[in-house]
């Protein structure tokens, strides 16, 4: 078994053989996923909806985790092997109500992929005053990773995918101040804060959970369009962003150089079936391969060592439990 990934010791490509440009579809050739389970959250739109569709095809059982049932249904209709449940991820009983269903059911957990996200929003709190993106896109798969543990342990072999954003490069995590109640809210530097949150979790959980056959990895997507991510962004910040021109019209020659969902997708599915990450873990993937170490700002790619910093890792999770209120004890 390799040495952990504390600090980046793991983020070199390890020559997979595809590219930012590699497919689901790609990814998966050869695959045969026949008597596994897998939940993703956030299937039933966007990278997620492409992700539950490719491993079933693939012979898995997936459960979709969605707000919008009804929505998830229509776009999942004639894909076998689908179950689809209704879950917010800033509820934080119907978290718990789910995974005890899932626990009663008696049934492994071989790949839980904690898709879904927000991003571009307002500032919003939880019911526990915490700030909207934190919650959904971090504190949400804490608790549910912590709460489907046994299934998990159970598989004798699973893997937890969390999707992370090359937008973890927009901030640190701040300590200080998670949840915005001394500064001034930004919701880029919320968004960053998020994935670095991932990440680090990412980390930390590796380290702890890998001694039961199970193991964790944080994915950056790609720049990918037909997801609802940007369904609340600002018009100043799509243009900042160089999607939309000055008018407000979408600027083509951008677009097209976006990923498609499917290619969005090639890296979650690689990450959750490739054997070349058998004996490695905690690391931060992009591009269908282990991303480098970004040293040098003017490349918007790779992985930020302040999100892979062991001590930063150990202390966000004791904070973690502290904001939820749980413990997350990998026994």
């Amino acid at each position: 078994m390799k040495e952990n990934n504390d600090n980046g010791k793991l983020q070199y490509t390890i020559g997979s053989g595809f590219n930012g440009t590699s497919t689901a579809n790609e990814v998966i050739e050869g695959i045969n996923l026949t008597g596994k389970i897998a939940i993703v959250t956030g299937g039933g739109t966007g990278i997620g909806l492409e992700t539950a569709k490719t491993l079933s095809e693939a012979g898995a059982t997936v459960i979709v985790l969605a707000r919008d049932v009804e929505k998830a249904k229509i776009n999942l209709r004639g894909t076998n092997g689908i179950e689809v449940e209704q879950l917010d991820l800033t509820d934080p009983i119907a978290i718990d109500t789910f995974a005890e269903k899932f626990l009663a059911s008696g049934r492994p957990l071989h790949l839980l992929i904690n898709n879904a996200g927000i991003m571009f929003v307002p500032l919003r709190r939880d019911a526990s005053g915490n700030e909207s993106q934190l919650a959904t896109n971090y504190l949400s798969v804490f608790r549910l990773t912590a709460r489907l543990w046994e299934a998990l342990k159970q598989a004798d072999g699973a893997r937890v995918i969390n999707i992370s954003s090359l937008g973890h490069q927009f901030a640190p995590f701040n300590f200080e101040d998670p949840n915005f109640n001394l500064q001034e809210y930004q919701t880029l530097q919320a968004y960053g804060q998020s994935k670095t949150a991932v990440n680090l979790f990412t980390l930390e959980l590796d380290n702890r959970v890998r001694s039961f056959g199970v193991r964790a990895y944080s994915v950056h997507p790609g720049n990918t369009w037909g997801t609802e991510l940007a369904r609340e962004a600002p018009i100043e910040i799509l243009q900042q962003f160089g999607f939309l021109d000055d008018a407000g019209n979408p600027v083509q020659a951008v677009i097209n150089s976006l990923k498609t969902t499917s290619q969005g997708a090639a890296t979650t599915v690689w990450a959750a079936t490739s054997p070349l990450l058998d004996e490695t873990g905690g690391v931060y993937l992009e591009d269908v391969d282990v991303a480098k170490v970004a040293t040098d700002p003017s490349i918007l790619s790779g992985v930020k060592l302040y999100s892979l910093d062991q001590a930063s890792a150990k202390q966000l999770w004791i904070l973690t439990e502290e904001l939820l209120g749980i413990t997350f004890d990998v026994i």
